[in-house]
C-alpha cells in the first residue's frame, strides 16, 4: 500500500513540505509506503479543454500532470498540500489538479484523499475547500483529522512551534492509513467497488 504527497509550494522544503512530511513519517509508521512530489516552480499550464485526454488518457501537455497520473495507477491514497495564496490554493496545484483530474479522474476514484493547508495567518478554511472538491465530484472518500488540516507559519521555524498543526498532522497520517487499510481488507472480503449508473447526467439549469 502507498500513499501519495503532492507538494504544491514553490519552495520544495518549505512550510508545506514540512507539514507533508509530519503526515508522511505518520503513516510509514503505520507500516504505508509514501513519496512526495514536489511541484517546485513549473512552470505549469491551465487546461486547455482540447479534449485529447479524453482519447489518449494523458493529457497533452508533458508535464509532471502525467508523471503524477502514472504514480496515482499504483497508490491507495492521496494528499495535496498547498501554500494559501490569496486566500486559495497556489496557482501550480490548481492548473495541475485540473488537468490531472480532467485527464486520468479513474485513477483517483475510490481512493481516499486528504488536503493540507500552510498559512501565515488567515485563508486556510477557504483553501482546504478549494482542494476537498476535487475529492468530493470523484467518489474519493475524504479523511479527516481531529481538527482542520492546516499549520501556521512564515517559515518552517514558526510551523516547528504549531505544536497543534503537526499533532493535526500526525493524526491524518494515522486516519489515513486505517481508512486505506480498512479498504483493502473490505475488498480481500468480497466488498466491490460501488457501481456507477451507466448515463452520467448532466442537467443544464437553462432548460
Amino acid at each position: 500500500m502507498k500513499v501519495l504527497l503532492i507538494n504544491g509550494s514553490p519552495h520544495p522544503k518549505g512550510c508545506t513540505y514540512r507539514a507533508l512530511s509530519e503526515v508522511a513519517k505518520a503513516i510509514e509508521v503505520e507500516g504505508v509506503e509514501t513519496q512526495i512530489f514536489d511541484l517546485k516552480t513549473g512552470p505549469f499550464e491551465s487546461c486547455r479543454a482540447c479534449g485529447y485526454c479524453k482519447k489518449n488518457n494523458r493529457c497533452i501537455i508533458d508535464d509532471a500532470v502525467n508523471q503524477i497520473a502514472e504514480l496515482a495507477e499504483e497508490s491507495d491514497g492521496f494528499i495535496f498540500g498547498t501554500p494559501v495564496h490569496y486566500a486559495g490554493i497556489s496557482g501550480a496545484i490548481k492548473c495541475v489538479l485540473d488537468r490531472l483530474y480532467t485527464s486520468n479522474s479513474s485513477k483517483l476514484a475510490y481512493k481516499p484523499g486528504a488536503a493540507i493547508v500552510s498559512c501565515r495567518r488567515s485563508g486556510s478554511t477557504a483553501t482546504l475547500d478549494n482542494l476537498n472538491k476535487y475529492f468530493t465530484i470523484n467518489n474519493q472518500p475524504v479523511v479527516s483529522s481531529q481538527y482542520w488540516n492546516q499549520v501556521h507559519g512564515a517559515n518552517v521555524e514558526d510551523v516547528e512551534q504549531d505544536k497543534e498543526g503537526l499533532q493535526i498532522m500526525r493524526q491524518l497520517g494515522k486516519n489515513m492509513a486505517w481508512l486505506i487499510k480498512s479498504i483493502e481488507i473490505g475488498k480481500k472480503s468480497g466488498v466491490s467497488l460501488p457501481t456507477l449508473e451507466e448515463d452520467h447526467e448532466q442537467t443544464n439549469f437553462i432548460h
